[in-house]
Order: C-alpha cells, then structure tokens, then sequence
C-alpha cells in the first residue's frame, strides 16, 4: 500500500497531546495514572483511521484503549475522528509495534486487536507479519497470563498463516471463525477497510486466542 505523505502530521498530532502520548516510555507500569483509573486497557496495534477503536472506547465507557499506528500520515486520520468522539477513554500512540515492550511493562494491556493488518503474502516477508512469533512474544510480554489476542481479516493466507503462527507458539485458539458476517457472533465493530471488503463480498475471518 502505498501512502500519501503527509508532512504536517507531526505538527497536528504535537498539538493535541490531550489526545496523543508523545512519550510513552514514562508511563510503563504505570499506564492508569494516564486515564485516571485502574479500567482494563486494550490496544489496538495497526489503528490505521481509527475507526474500530474509536467506535470501541464509545460502546465500552469502562475499558481504556490505546490505538497504535506507526504511519503518522494515517494516524491524524484516527486523531481527527477522537477530536470529534472526545471521548476520555481513548488514547493514541504513533509508533512501531515491534518495541511496544519499551512501553507496556507485563499485564498493562489486557488485550490486543489486530485488525485487517498488511498480509506481507511473500515469504520473504514473513517475519513482518503481526502475527509472526516475534511478534507473538511482544504481545505475550505486555499481557497478563491468559491474555487475548483477537484478530481480523478478510485474506484467507494471511489469516491461515496467523492459525499456524499462532498454535506453533501454544497459544489456545478460543473462537475461530471463517465467515464472520454469516456468523451468530455479536456486538461486531467494522473497520474501514472491513466495511469496504464485505461490501465487495469478500469474506471476514475472525480469531480469539489465549496464551497460556
């Protein structure tokens, strides 16, 4: 995919740090002191427009969340849509997923979405899948024992290889399912991107899966 840059994002997300965490690093351990309460806190890794995660922190007053982007040319687009919301529950972070260990200490988050994330379909590019075991063991290391990850996509190699990665590495797979629109699953908030796939007939795929 490719991007229009953007070179004012920076500037835009500097000014609003009310929504936007510039230094997350300070707040490892100690991520309530940012919300003001001890609700369980749930991220969203690849927020992109922040469509999901913006609709979640609304329909759960009593959960945080955290949508992480490391585009800052897409996350304004997440940044506007929280400016309008304004909801005091959610919060964003513009960096790369691989080092969320420098800024989430062992049980801050409670879950982490993965939604409609790059396939990277070639094998070369394997290890840059977000659920690639390297991965796998940053979200384990930020997650309480048991934690969840739940994940969504509408393309079936990506989704095969996340149910490889994800059994290799011993994780439980809680719910699997493989056309989530035809599905008795409740309470489904789209993404942009899931919106306009299921619109074209594309199917959704769906995972929960614990660590155990």
């Amino acid at each position: 995919m490719r991007l229009r840059n953007k070179p004012w994002a920076e500037d835009r997300l500097n000014d609003f740090p009310q929504y936007v965490i510039h230094q997350p690093v300070s707040h490892k351990d100690k991520w309530h002191e940012v919300f003001g309460n001890d609700n369980p806190l749930y991220i969203e890794v690849g927020t992109g427009k922040g469509r999901f995660i913006t609709e979640m922190a609304k329909a759960h007053p009593d959960v945080n969340f955290i949508g992480i982007e490391v585009y800052g040319s897409v996350i304004v687009a997440a940044l506007d849509l929280l400016i309008e919301a304004d909801v005091p529950n959610l919060k964003l972070l513009n960096v790369d997923a691989a080092n969320l260990g420098d800024y989430f200490a062992k049980g801050d988050v409670d879950r982490v979405y993965l939604n409609f994330s790059d396939p990277w379909p070639k094998s070369r590019h394997a290890k840059r899948r977000l659920t690639y075991k390297t991965f796998l063991e940053v979200y384990e290391g930020i997650l309480p024992d048991k934690g969840e990850i739940h994940f969504k996509t509408d393309n079936q190699g990506l989704f095969e290889s996340s149910l490889k990665s994800i059994s290799e590495y011993g994780m439980l797979l809680k719910y699997v399912s493989l056309d989530l629109h035809n599905s008795s699953f409740e309470g489904n908030i789209m993404t942009e991107y899931e919106e306009k796939f299921s619109s074209k007939g594309n199917r959704i795929y769906r995972l929960e899966a614990m660590f155990q």
